[in-house]
């Protein structure tokens, strides 16, 4: 019968190596530049990310702008509704 892949009794072969070949890095790349250098290359990564973004134009900016309007002046509209059938529905119950 065999083992189910990745079992605790049968570890894999990258699973053996010794503890002496393994080299850790402390801190990676990071490690080696200063808070300056480490803050440019964040602006710089903003940046090209930034790039990357597809912006909406005049045209599709107002059709957005007022469909979130008008979703907002129905949905005030609706929770007006609401508010004023439950007050007066509480003072018909309570008095």
């Amino acid at each position: 019968m065999t083992d189910a892949v990745g079992s605790i009794d049968m570890p894999d072969a990258q699973d053996e190596a010794p503890e002496s070949k393994k080299k850790t890095r402390k801190g990676g790349k990071r490690a080696k530049k200063g808070p300056l250098k480490r803050l440019a290359l964040f602006y710089r990564q903003i940046v090209a990310e930034l790039r990357k973004v597809v912006w909406p134009t005049r045209n599709q900016l107002t059709t957005y702008t007022t469909v979130v309007i008008l979703f907002v002046v129905i949905m005030i509209g609706l929770v007006t509704v609401i508010d004023y059938g439950l007050d007066h529905a509480a003072k018909y119950v309570f008095g």
